[in-house]
C-alpha cells in the first residue's frame, strides 16, 4: 500500500496521522492511502468529479473533439 501524507486540497503535509481522516483508492498492493488535515477537506476531495466518471466534463470533451478535427494533429476518432 502507498500512503500519501500530503493533503491534496491543502497541499499540507498531514502529522498527526493517528487523528486524521484518511480514504482508501484501489485494493491489495497498488492501493493508496490518502491523508487529510480535516473531514472537510476529505468530504471536498470526495466531492471532486474525476474525469470519465460520469462519462467526462463536457470541456475536456470538447477539447479532444477540437484536437480530432484539427488538420495540425489529424484525427484521432
Amino acid at each position: 500500500m502507498i500512503v500519501s501524507t500530503l493533503d491534496p486540497i491543502t497541499l499540507n503535509d498531514v502529522t498527526d496521522l493517528d487523528n486524521a481522516p484518511y480514504v482508501l483508492e484501489g485494493e491489495g498492493n497498488g492501493a493508496i492511502k490518502v491523508y487529510f488535515e480535516s473531514e472537510a477537506n476529505k468530504q471536498e476531495y470526495l466531492g471532486t468529479p474525476m474525469h470519465g466518471a460520469d462519462g467526462g466534463s463536457s470541456g475536456i470533451n470538447k477539447i479532444f473533439d477540437d484536437m480530432a478535427d484539427n488538420p495540425d494533429t489529424g484525427s484521432i476518432n
